[in-house]
């Protein structure tokens, strides 16, 4: 079984500290914790990126969501900037316990991330904020390429764990899930049958890709097929 890291062990104890109080808003979070994003920061150093998203609303742009970001060079992002794939898991349950420590990110130019994210809720129980935590692991990486087989690993409950992805903005964010949707079915998508691509549509309405704008179209452009049929696949896979 993984150790925590010092840093991962810092998130639990946030965590363990928002499940037992409850904020207004999400601007109540960021005056109490912008502080503790700055220390953070500083004493990790450059490579760990710590950011505060604004999930207030019954109508998210997830396009929109950073508040207070530190080191955003560690993801290409800044404040006003957008959430990652994660977003969507908490629009579709903004009651559930989405925290999570240690577990696999990556950014859009391919690097590896080892993140951890806390949510804070309101008194009814709804989520408005999430803090995340997002180290770098390249630099790591890099200069111990000979010792990459100690270097952190997916847990055995893999498929248990969240997979987040970056992006500049949260089109690119959809377009790395397409990829990652097509890649799946084991063929490129010149040989995919009709029920091959059906199945990559299934997947992206799974992972609530479907509800972000202009899914359709792209996703109708990556499969090569007309919108109309890229909708007429969505409706035989919920079907």
């Amino acid at each position: 079984m993984r150790t925590r890291t010092a840093m991962e062990n810092a998130a639990a104890a946030l965590a363990e500290d928002t499940t037992r109080q409850t904020y207004e808003s999400a601007e109540e979070v960021l005056r109490l914790y912008r502080p503790v994003m700055r220390a953070l920061a500083t004493a990790a150093g450059p490579s760990v990126e710590v950011v505060l998203h604004n999930l207030d609303s019954s109508d998210v742009d997830l396009d929109h969501t950073i508040m207070a970001i530190e080191n955003g060079h560690v993801t290409g992002r800044s404040v006003g900037g957008p959430s990652t794939s994660l977003g969507l898991d908490v629009l579709k349950d903004r009651r559930g316990n989405h925290d999570a420590f240690g577990y696999r990110a990556f950014t859009s130019d391919g690097r590896e991330l080892r993140s951890s994210s806390v949510y804070f809720h309101n008194a009814a129980g709804d989520i408005i904020a999430s803090l995340c935590i997002n180290v770098d692991l390249s630099p790591i990486q890099h200069a111990r390429n000979m010792l990459e087989a100690l270097l952190p690993v997916a847990p055995v409950s893999a498929e248990n764990a969240p997979q987040e992805h970056f992006g500049s903005d949260l089109l690119s964010v959809m377009d790395q899930m397409i990829t990652e949707a097509i890649a799946e079915i084991g063929r490129p998508v010149a040989q995919m049958s009709r029920d091959d691509k059906i199945a990559v549509l299934e997947k992206l309405d799974q992972r609530g890709v479907t509800q972000m704008r202009k899914s359709i179209e792209t996703i109708a452009k990556r499969l090569r097929v007309s919108r109309v049929t890229a909708y007429a696949y969505l409706d035989e896979a919920r079907s």
